[in-house]
């Protein structure tokens, strides 16, 4: 074996075990670079769950914890200081430093961070908040710079092709349908096509070609969807031809739809927590529907109801038969399976409504499905997401 190769082996694994593996292996030299890396690692991970310096609280600990917050950005690539910091929290108790706008300034932005200070929200003092807000918004422009345009264009260009004329313009015509549909008319010996029909795009429209309601559920485990969420949100509002309002529950509704425009303000107007009643949120959104044949209403929900569950499907049931396309997300984020109420979820399938996790990049063409009016299921199961499976035995 290359001894060089053995000894960054060495290297990697004493930076990963810390401090009793640096005593048992004193032929491997590390740098103060490494010493450093080591340390922040230490601090963090060693002694079990409570880390060998860092604790939570106020006081003395907060410059401590400011620096380490700092090193770690110094030392490990900005996915393995998310990872970090996240843990950070989760482990030691962190979450009250955060009130802090020192500390704020020393952490790296990111989704997981925006979710905590959303939990925060309702208790982060005056002189914070505005340092929170800029912590957030930086995280709101990443995320726009990096999702806005796939989303602008897979529904713009579903909108385009969702209205169809039989008179267009040279420039309106959809060739691929014209051909199929004059196929008929194929002219051997003049190897050519006579197109007698001719099928266009859609010319734009005076009012909006869909409407989409977005309801989310406000629990702990949706705070990552949501930050998606009020970032697509914004994104359709946008877009004269779409008519989107946005709904967040928990046992009570909230309209945020006047707050789009702002994904900040949404997520800021968001209060984490509390029971869960889908059947209020889901007939609260049924209530703004005027058009349910061009209406598209995706809940993202983990389903586990706290309110009337028979209600629900009976809800969820007018609505499909109403023509509304409803579409059930147990999750809009990166953070893998999600946990959700199986059964609930297989009997909404049952009744036409498809269940599954969806990750932010794939979001924006199953809207364009959904608007396109395909069968979302067979496009979801098309990209590889595993869709629920209806509940046996019918839907209640």
């Amino acid at each position: 074996m290359d001894n060089g190769l053995d000894k960054e082996r060495m290297r990697r694994w004493v930076l990963a075990l810390g401090d009793e593996a640096r005593s048992c292996c004193p032929d491997v030299s590390l740098s103060a670079e490494d010493m450093g890396m080591s340390d922040a690692l230490s601090m963090l991970y060693d002694n079990g769950s409570g880390g060998k310096g860092l604790r939570g609280g106020s006081g003395a600990s907060s410059p401590r914890v400011a620096r380490w917050l700092g090193d770690i950005r110094k030392y490990f690539p900005s996915t393995v200081v998310r990872a970090m910091q996240k843990d950070a929290f989760d482990r030691l108790s962190l979450k009250d430093m955060l009130l802090q706008p020192e500390m704020l300034d020393s952490v790296q932005p990111d989704v997981n961070l925006v979710s905590t200070l959303m939990s925060l929200n309702g208790v982060i003092p005056p002189e914070t908040r505005e340092t929170a807000r800029i912590v957030v918004r930086k995280v709101v422009d990443g995320l726009l710079k990096q999702l806005e345009e796939p989303m602008r264009t897979a529904v713009s260009g579903a909108l385009n092709r969702a209205v169809r004329n039989r008179r267009p313009r040279a420039s309106e015509i959809d060739w691929n349908r014209t051909i199929r549909a004059n196929l008929r008319h194929w002219q051997k010996e003049y190897r050519t096509l006579v197109p007698e029909t001719l099928i266009g795009y859609g010319r734009k429209a005076h009012r909006p070609q869909r409407e989409v309601v977005l309801c989310i559920d406000q629990s702990g485990s949706m705070a990552s969807s949501i930050v998606y969420s009020s970032i697509f949100g914004a994104v359709m509002a946008s877009l004269p031809a779409v008519k989107t309002r946005l709904v967040v529950f928990d046992t009570s509704v909230v309209d945020l739809t006047e707050e789009m425009h702002d994904p900040v303000d949404v997520l800021f107007g968001v209060q984490l927590g509390g029971g869960t009643d889908i059947n209020r949120a889901v007939g609260y959104c049924q209530s703004l529907i005027t058009d349910p044949r061009n209406t598209i209403m995706v809940l993202i929900s983990d389903l586990y109801e706290g309110g009337v569950e028979r209600n629900l499907l009976q809800r969820a049931g007018e609505l499909v038969q109403s023509g509304v396309q409803f579409i059930t997300l147990l999750a809009l984020s990166n953070e893998g399976s999600p946990f959700y109420d199986r059964e609930l979820a297989g009997k909404l399938a049952a009744l036409g409504v498809p269940c599954f996790a969806c990750t932010p990049d794939i979001f924006p063409g199953m809207m364009a499905a959904a608007i396109r009016k395909e069968d979302v299921a067979l496009w979801a199961a098309g990209q590889g997401v595993v869709t629920t499976p209806p509940a046996r035995g019918g839907s209640v």
